[in-house]
């Protein structure tokens, strides 16, 4: 037998891989999974009812247009049709973004650290990365940002808010970076934790959006809308770049099941409201009780809190899992923690608290 493999693309080799939250332990004492930014609550009213009368149709390809998620988008958001594209999660719909933008000889241009699939994406596509350093409050520094674009910048990502820091980028900031990209230049406002956003200067992306052909907003039904396992996100952007994201996807990527559980949960608007109402609270008594603890937290505006550890990343989110909680540690830099049940949260809060002491 030969020994010659297939030959493969040169973009794959060194492609870091995508790291997903631990999950909490079986078996054992109870564990809290708090790696993953997921929703603690159950599917929102109505949600377990149309993904169960629409489990008998699993021979059946979905409706590849999305037709029906697409209409109740458009409405929700005020947008048109032909502004609206959907795919596997927002990070689905990144990726089309960069096969529609991005290629060898292409820049992408985003902060790190930021979300951890922008390197990875990137170069499958075969574009390189520009990775701009976080200030040091952990917000995007859009003045580097600016400074980075060349002639072969293609797409810019702006994870607003950030992952895994929770910091935002405000209102008139962001209006003066994008008065300074080329106007052939896509800006990607990255907008995974929307719903979670209280500070009145970070403003909504889809009203940027409208008066700028160069934007395009991602967003997702995985957190706020505790819709993870399903996969279902969606971009909205002016019509050529949304064209192009339809050209792109993957076909039946959004299952029938996913389709229908996201119209429901659209439908569901003020229980929506209420559990991240309820979540948004959580986050601010767990900032406050870290913060007496000592500990320095950025103002997070997402469903979790960033803790820079440094070279005790490691050591913190071992202390943590043997207490019952599963935090997600970025090695040398710190740990990122959900907001989860309010058990969850005494268990993480006591157990940084104890660790604080001996640092």
């Amino acid at each position: 037998m030969s020994e010659t493999s297939p030959k493969l693309r040169a973009e794959l080799d060194g492609i870091p891989t995508y790291k997903p939250g631990k999950p909490a332990a079986t078996g054992g004492p109870v564990a809290y999974k708090l790696s993953s930014n997921e929703n603690p609550y159950p599917p929102l009213p109505g949600v377990m009812e149309s993904v169960i009368a629409g489990a008998h149709a699993f021979n059946r390809y979905p409706d590849m247009a999305c037709t029906g998620l697409m209409a109740e988008l458009a409405d929700r958001f005020g947008v048109p049709l032909t502004h609206l594209s959907t795919g596997t999660g927002s990070v689905g719909v990144a990726q089309s973004l960069l096969q529609a933008t991005s290629g060898p000889g292409d820049e992408v241009i985003y902060a790190w650290r930021s979300f951890e699939a922008y390197p990875i994406i990137t170069q499958i596509s075969g574009a390189t990365s520009v990775q701009v350093p976080l200030t040091a409050g952990d917000v995007h520094d859009l003045d580097a940002m600016a400074e980075a674009i060349t002639d072969r910048t293609r797409l810019i990502f702006v994870c607003n808010p950030n992952n895994p820091t929770g910091t935002a980028v405000r209102r008139a900031e962001l209006e003066r970076f994008l008065g300074r990209v080329p106007a052939d230049v896509l800006v990607v406002l990255d907008e995974a934790y929307r719903e979670f956003v209280r500070d009145a200067d970070v403003p909504d992306g889809i009203e940027i959006y409208r008066d700028r052909p160069n934007v395009c907003v991602l967003r997702t039904f995985s957190k706020a809308y505790g819709l993870a396992g399903l996969r279902v996100g969606f971009a909205i952007a002016h019509e050529p770049v949304a064209a192009a994201l339809r050209k792109t996807a993957l076909p039946f990527g959004v299952s029938q099941l996913a389709q229908d559980a996201a119209v429901a949960s659209l439908r569901a608007e003020d229980a929506l409201l209420g559990r991240v109402g309820a979540l948004v609270a959580e986050r601010g008594r767990v900032c406050d009780s870290l913060r007496k603890q000592g500990w320095t937290v950025p103002d997070t505006q997402a469903n979790f809190v960033w803790l820079r550890l440094g070279e005790r990343t490691l050591e913190f989110a071992a202390v943590c899992e043997a207490a019952g909680v599963v935090v997600r540690p970025f090695p040398g830099e710190g740990a990122r923690v959900t907001i989860g049940e309010c058990e969850a949260n005494d268990l993480f809060v006591h157990t940084a608290g104890t660790f604080r002491k001996d640092l």
